[in-house]
Parts: structure tokens; sequence; C-alpha cells
């Protein structure tokens, strides 16, 4: 069986992108995310759509033997004023709707429809619309404090304000251009999700502080150095990355080939650790690197003129 021989690629992508190019590429997607971001913020109210459990609303899941399009269609008649917001294939003969906040009458109006036409067994989620408010609270303070955080310990590891803040700022643009991809791939943000971003912001500083020890505290020269880092690192990633879409097909599309029913939760945070995880590769290895590659490069230049002044 023929081996990929990583080393080669990797010593042709050190040759062909220069300092400029790869801080320069990550930087124009972070501020291209950031507009978008920007403008989904003006016109909507929020950066990335919010779920039921942020906005508020009923999530309801019952057994029916005809299409999601057909059940979603019934009850967008039955209620006009409070249509489904969305439907799905659940899984073993199930569909999943989502509703939008009510009134409590038309809450009680909704319950008792279901419980004529559906029998018992049916699950209802209800969020109210405050609590979905003070929800969204806590997951911007959850990501915020957990961001400060990880830039404090990783400031005391390198006690240096370039290689620390290239980590910060890699992390941070994992984090932007998730949530970016999730708004051009229409996934709400959801209690998944958010834990989702928190487990990035772990496996984005996992490479970056793997890359920043490799460079500055073992001997040999920069490209030297950024290939061992480069191969060990992409390895853990793409193990990773394979076992996060294993994850992700069963947790989605199992229900398709068995009785299981589609995991949402683990469905949503895979999905978004696979996009971030992508995004990590070029924010690592390009933004990362490339701002590692400048500063030592300057910082040699410093000692050389330091030992030509002492001559």
């Amino acid at each position: 069986m023929k081996t990929i021989d990583t080393e080669h690629y990797i010593t042709s992508y050190l040759g062909r992108f220069s300092i400029k190019q790869m801080i320069a590429i990550p930087m124009v997607a972070l501020l291209v995310s950031l507009i978008i971001l920007g403008w989904s913020y003006y016109s909507t109210g929020s950066p990335v759509e919010l779920g039921v459990e942020f906005t508020g609303g009923t999530i309801v899941t019952l057994e029916s033997p005809d299409s999601y399009s057909s059940v979603q269609q019934e009850f967008a008649s039955r209620f006009p004023d409070t249509p489904p917001i969305s439907a799905r294939d659940a899984g073993g003969g199930r569909v999943l709707l989502q509703f939008g906040p009510m009134d409590i009458s038309q809450q009680l109006e909704l319950n008792k429809y279901i419980s004529s036409n559906y029998g018992q067994d049916v699950y209802l989620k209800q969020m109210s619309a405050l609590y979905g408010t003070n929800l969204q609270q806590s997951a911007i303070k959850a990501v915020f404090f957990a961001f400060i955080g990880m830039a404090i310990i990783v400031y005391f590891i390198f006690k240096s304000i370039v290689p620390s803040g290239a980590v910060v700022l890699s992390a941070f643009s994992d984090i932007i251009i998730a949530a970016t991809l999730m708004n051009l791939f229409n996934i709400s943000l959801s209690l998944g999700t958010v834990a989702a971003l928190l487990m990035l912001i772990g496996y984005s500083v996992d490479s970056d502080i793997l890359l920043t020890t490799r460079v500055l505290k073992r001997r040999g020269t920069t490209d030297e150095k950024l290939r061992a880092a480069m191969k060990t690192g992409l390895t853990m990633t793409s193990t990773t990355l394979a076992a996060i879409f294993v994850l992700f097909v069963v947790s989605t599309f199992a229900h398709f080939v068995t009785s299981f029913s589609r995991i949402d939760i683990i469905s949503d945070i895979s999905i978004v650790l696979l996009l971030g995880l992508i995004t990590d590769l070029m924010n690592t290895w390009m933004l990362n690197a490339g701002i590692l590659k400048w500063y030592t490069s300057r910082d040699s230049s410093t000692r050389k003129k330091k030992r030509g002044r002492k001559k």
C-alpha cells in the first residue's frame, strides 16, 4: 500500500507561501466573517440564527405514517397564527415540529389538538421567551469567560505578547469563522452548538500550543521545527476529524437505516466541530505559523545586530 509522503507536502507548502501570504489569507477570511456576522446582527438582531432554547417556543415529536412535509402542512392549516417554523424526519416513523413562542391559550389549543389526534405518545418541549433570553446571556458569558481564561493561561505559559497573541487570535478566528459557517449552512445556535464552540476553543489552543512550543523551545531552524510540528499536529487533527465525522454520520443519518431516532444534540455538536476544526487547520498552520515565522526571524536578526555591536 502506497503511503502519503506528508513531509514532502509540508516542505512544499512552507516553501510556496511567504510569511505575508500565510498571515494575509486567514486575516482576510476573518475580516469577511466579521462583516457577515455584523450584517446578520444589523438585519436580524443576532449574529447567528438562534434556536428554540434561546428564543422560546415549542418542540413537538410525534408518530405519524405521513411525511414530515404533510404533517407540517396539517399543522400550518390548523394553526395559521402559529404555524410550525420547521419540520423534519426524526426517524422511526417520527416527525419533529418546531413552533415559535405562543401565549397560554395558543399553547393549550396546540396541546389539546395533539393529544386528541396523536395520542399520548408525544414528546413536547416548551421554552418560555424569558427563560430563553436568560439562557442566551448565560451562554454568552460562558464563551466570554472561557476565552478570557484561555488567554490568561496562554500568556503565563509563554510570557511573551506576540506568541501568546497569535494563539489567542487563532482561537478567536476559529470561533468567528465557525459562527459564520453556521450562518451560511443555516445551523442555529443551540445548547449543543454552544458546547461545540466551547470545545473548539480547547481544540484550537491544543494545536496552537503544540506549534508554539515546538517553534520557540526546540533547537533547529524555524522551518525544521515547523515541519515537525505540522507532521504531529496534522496527524492529531485528521484523527479527530475522522472520529467526529463518523459521529456526525451516525447521529444524523442512522435513522434512515435503523429504528433509532436522530440524536439532535450530538449532530449539532459534531457538525460545528467539523467546520471549526477545518477552519483551525488554516488558522493554526497559516496564521499562527506565519506570525511565529515572522517573530523568530525578527528575533534572530535582532540578536545578530546586538552581537555585531558588541564586536
